[in-house]
């Protein structure tokens, strides 16, 4: 039985669920750091292949890379995640799992910040920091069966503005986005929030755009080497999930020189003509 006013009450059962979840994820953080190499539960991540996860150490704390590989990988895909999601999201998976059809070893990266058990992501240059370090350890103990093969780097969200600003630092050799965040949606009475345009412009190599076709964020353009990609769905993409999947395939599949089946041609034609 519940004693006292109903709203102080469910505030207080608010509170201590949030800790909890905090206090959970902040303890399995510390024993994956003291514990390399340890395999994280698929069912944690909402991943359904086994991953070993390896703690790495950057400027601005330890972050998490939690790698998938294939028997015999063409090529790496790295992904971070959103400002304030994790590498669970529901596009996450989607791609993740397009990726490893189409041959690729997937490692998702985990922010410094996220394993600490913090939402709010610190700036940019601290994200690239932690980016480039993690990158940087992969080629150096992780991928080197992979040189000369591509190099993806990507994410959702403010993990796709990461890989943007940082994909020639890297060596990538091409950029996936998924849910580009171009402009902040406009509040009352307050000036529109500047264009993050410059950060897809300022990429050389080919990237792909998946975006919702009612996402409040907006449409980032097409240009020479970028394709922009309209699926069903707001921000998160989880009405698209399927097309996210399919234009991903075909578009690593030929990243690494191949052909994609029948079948997902067959679903992107009017995408990848």
């Amino acid at each position: 039985m519940l004693h006292g006013d109903p709203h102080d009450v469910m505030t207080r059962w608010a509170r201590r669920e949030v800790l909890t979840a905090r206090k959970w994820r902040t303890d399995r953080s510390r024993h994956i750091r003291e514990n390399p190499g340890v395999l994280l539960r698929s069912d944690e991540i909402g991943q359904h292949r086994p991953m070993r996860t390896i703690s790495i150490e950057t400027p601005v704390g330890v972050a998490l890379a939690h790698l998938s590989p294939v028997d015999t990988p063409r090529g790496a895909l790295v992904l971070g995640h959103g400002a304030g999601g994790g590498i669970g999201a529901p596009d996450l998976v989607a791609v993740s799992g397009a990726a490893h059809d189409a041959g690729f070893t997937v490692i998702l990266v985990e922010q410094p910040y996220r394993v600490a058990g913090r939402r709010a992501p610190p700036r940019p240059p601290s994200l690239d920091a932690a980016w480039t370090t993690v990158i940087d350890h992969l080629r150096l103990d992780e991928l080197g069966p992979l040189e000369g093969r591509p190099l993806v780097v990507g994410g959702r969200s403010s993990g796709a503005r990461v890989a943007c600003r940082t994909a020639a630092a890297v060596g990538a050799t091409r950029v996936l986005c998924l849910a580009f965040p171009l402009q902040p949606p406009r509040r009352n009475g307050k000036p529109a929030a500047p264009s993050r345009s410059s950060e897809l412009d300022q990429v050389t190599v080919p990237v792909l755009v998946l975006q919702g076709d009612h996402d409040p964020f907006g449409t980032p353009p097409a240009a020479a080497s970028r394709t922009v990609v309209i699926v069903a769905g707001d921000h998160s993409l989880k009405s698209g999930l399927a097309a996210v999947a399919a234009a991903t395939r075909t578009w690593l599949t030929d990243a690494a020189g191949g052909v994609a089946p029948q079948g997902d041609a067959a679903r992107v034609d009017a995408i990848f003509p």
